[in-house]
């Protein structure tokens, strides 16, 4: 097994069968329980644990992917990641597991594990480019393709930190797999993230009462702990903005000739607002 199988390797204690939640074990390129099921392992090194009649959705796409990592590569979204690797990093002790739950490319779990010699990280996502990109992301992260609206392969208080950055939210499954005083990380943006480029783009816009909505739905599994605000302004050449827009969900709502139509009057570049929440849960028992 090739590099990308051996980091895959650190994570596979961590791991159930998503159909009997069965141990898992290495087997010849791909994973295997004692009831016999078998999911394979791609050669780019991360694991398919979907169940047979599960279906991607609206998984990201390889041009989504591909615009997340450019736009993310380029250091755009600094004001993030560097608040968001230095609290998770601060709030680990010694060798222990950190999810990132809805991962995508890996970007912020790898900045995590930088700051975290130690920790290993748990990369899962729904979309299996995005896996391709986050299995190689660290050397301390392996990636499984895994859907968050199902119960995770992932054991009863496994992980010591459960990340999750815009992507969806399973609290009672997030509250199963954290240890008895994990925290949960999640980063949402604000009503005020892209500005007026929400309605000149036509771009969808964000709930006025997200944070509120999101205290309440993770309520019965988890206690507010603290909550920053992140506030960056980005200068983006048109090039980079389309770029910011194909990597979110507003892809799949405006199509490129549209947006470009849209983009050309506007000054190039042109600022752009930046507004992110980062909270932080603890776990109820």
């Amino acid at each position: 097994m090739d590099d990308d199988g051996r980091m895959l390797a650190d994570v596979v204690p961590y791991l159930v069968c998503p159909v009997c939640e069965g141990d898992l074990a290495l087997a010849e390129r791909g994973l295997l329980c004692p009831s016999g099921h078998a999911f394979d392992i791609a050669r780019q090194g991360y694991a398919n644990l979907l169940p047979g009649n599960a279906r991607p959705g609206t998984a990201d796409t390889p041009e989504m992917v591909r615009a997340r990592a450019d736009f993310l590569g380029a250091g755009h979204f600094e004001a993030l990641a560097v608040p968001l690797a230095t609290s998770v990093g601060r709030s680990l002790e010694g060798h222990c597991l950190v999810l990132d739950a809805g991962a995508g490319t890996g970007h912020y779990l790898s900045r995590i594990l930088d700051r975290a010699p130690d920790a290993t990280g748990l990369a899962l996502d729904i979309s299996k480019h995005a896996a391709r990109r986050a299995a190689k992301a660290h050397r301390r992260a392996g990636a499984v393709v895994a859907d968050l609206w199902r119960p995770l392969p992932v054991r009863d208080g496994a992980a010591a930190t459960v990340v999750n950055v815009f992507a969806p939210r399973n609290a009672a499954e997030f509250h199963r797999v954290l240890s008895s005083d994990g925290l949960l990380f999640t980063v949402t943006p604000s009503p005020r993230h892209l500005g007026t480029l929400v309605e000149s783009l036509g771009l969808l816009s964000i709930d006025e009462r997200k944070t509120e909505r999101m205290d309440a739905a993770l309520s019965g599994y988890f206690k507010f702990d603290s909550r920053q605000q992140i506030e960056d302004e980005a200068v983006l050449t048109h090039e980079e903005v389309a770029t910011l827009v194909g990597m979110g969900p507003s892809a799949h709502h405006v199509p490129a000739e549209r947006l470009w139509e849209r983009l050309r009057p506007l000054p190039d570049p042109l600022p752009v607002p930046l507004a992110f929440v980062l909270s932080v849960y603890r776990r109820l028992e």
